[in-house]
């Protein structure tokens, strides 16, 4: 396993929608571990294979931060949505800045795990944000372009919880 440099704001290749996975290679098996150890390095809740400047439709999400049973999604696409949470979201394509923004409370997903066996997967709260976040980086889209009012630096945010 190896940590992965996280793309930032900027690089193109955050712009560009990603690439079907069609067939579990070795090297897919070690970008999703690659990625896994990443973004638990990071202290992120997901992160997407374009963040990585990999354009595959490839998602990893742990929103316990704990390593406990991660979730892999491949090819996922959201099929339901319902509710409507606003609330502080970041990013490690952003670092040091969040913002508020709105997303459904809860998400329904379809995709493929690691076996490329057809999964569906529910969430509300913050785990609906992780669904709807990480997959808008898959279609090239970033949290910033959803935030209502203006960046801020997180370490405003990080004086107010103290």
């Amino acid at each position: 396993m190896a940590l992965r440099n996280v793309r930032q704001i900027g690089d193109s290749v955050l712009t560009k929608r990603a690439k079907e996975i069609t067939e579990m290679t070795p090297k897919l098996q070690v970008l999703i571990e690659d990625m896994l150890d990443t973004m638990y390095d990071a202290q992120g809740v997901g992160l997407a294979a374009p963040q990585v400047g990999i354009l595959k439709r490839l998602v990893v999400i742990d929103v316990s931060m704990e390593g406990n049973e991660p979730i892999v999604l491949i090819n996922p696409e959201i099929i339901e949505t319902s509710g409507e949470q606003t609330g502080y979201e970041g990013c490690l394509s952003v670092l040091g800045k969040t913002g508020i923004v709105t997303r459904p409370n809860y998400a329904k997903v379809r995709a493929l795990n690691e076996k490329m066996e057809p999964i569906e997967l529910e969430g509300t709260e913050l785990l609906a944000r992780a669904f709807c976040h990480e997959l808008d980086h898959l279609d090239g889209h970033l949290y910033v372009d959803k935030v209502e009012g203006e960046l801020m630096d997180s370490s405003v945010l990080d004086d107010e919880e103290e």
